[in-house]
């Protein structure tokens, strides 16, 4: 009988602890990673430019406005950059943002951060870094999506779609920025032209997930903040249907990669 009752108390002691560690968590709307490519396709303007949409976006009335018009009236926001499978970086760690100081806060750490640009392009890496950053983050959110931006299609790490299967199985949704730029990389590096095509076939993951465009890095800070408003209401943009490629490449970028490494003596 005693071990029983001793068994009882424990279990007791375990069920209080995991309900003492639910209600320490944070109720939010969203959970929301923001993934920002800094790869060398980018050069160090149109990386601040970047910054500077994300910087503007957060503090916007827009976005502040929906992110406390949910029914719990906040939402949890981290911000990390990419480039290849081996630079990731967490640039800000979670923040709640539940009105405009909040909003304010964030967007001034973000301005004192560096910069660090890296080689390659390896969405599934941002996304594989990305999904542990859910668990045990103080927070329990309705939703939890990373946002992806970027300029090119994968070419390193794991290929797109594993982290997009990654993704699905966590029960976290994928949006995309792909963002549209006419100018060859460095040293000639090719272009992907239907790039919101290959966000759409390879990228973006989960209900409701979506893609929109950004016509190269000067319209980067309308796109995002349209696309920060939406995600945090849960809206779809109204979009015209992008064209369904039937069997499209998603190993386009590796292949690429290795048709360039051929031709040129040059690493991206």
């Amino acid at each position: 009988m005693r071990w029983i009752l001793g068994l009882l108390t424990g279990l007791v002691c375990v069920a209080a602890v995991h309900r003492a560690a639910a209600e320490a968590e944070i109720a939010v709307d969203l959970e929301l990673v923001l993934a920002v490519d800094v790869s060398g396709s980018i050069d160090p303007s149109e990386a601040i430019l970047q910054r500077e949409g994300y910087i503007q976006a957060l503090t916007s009335p827009e976005v502040v406005r929906a992110a406390t018009g949910g029914p719990i009236g906040r939402i949890a926001v981290s911000y990390l950059e990419w480039a290849g499978a081996e630079h990731v970086r967490l640039v800000l760690d979670w923040h709640l943002i539940d009105g405009l100081p909040a909003a304010e806060r964030m967007a001034g750490r973000l301005f004192e951060a560096d910069v660090r640009s890296g080689q390659r392009t390896s969405i599934s890496s941002a996304v594989m870094f990305a999904l542990p950053l859910f668990r045990d983050n103080g927070f329990v959110g309705t939703r939890r999506v990373i946002d992806i931006s970027g300029d090119g299609p994968n070419n390193s790490g794991l290929p797109a779609l594993a982290a997009r299967d990654a993704a699905i199985g966590a029960g976290v949704s994928v949006n995309g920025l792909a963002i549209l730029n006419d100018r060859p990389g460095p040293f000639g590096y090719p272009i992907l032209r239907d790039l919101d095509i290959y966000y759409e076939e390879c990228v973006i993951a989960g209900p409701g997930a979506f893609v929109l465009v950004a016509d190269g890095f000067e319209d980067f800070g309308q796109a995002i903040r349209r696309k920060l408003v939406l995600e945090i209401a849960g809206l779809v943009p109204r979009r015209p249907p992008v064209r369904q490629a039937a069997g499209y490449d998603c190993l386009i970028g590796e292949r690429q990669l290795q048709e360039w490494l051929r031709r040129s003596p040059f690493g991206p």
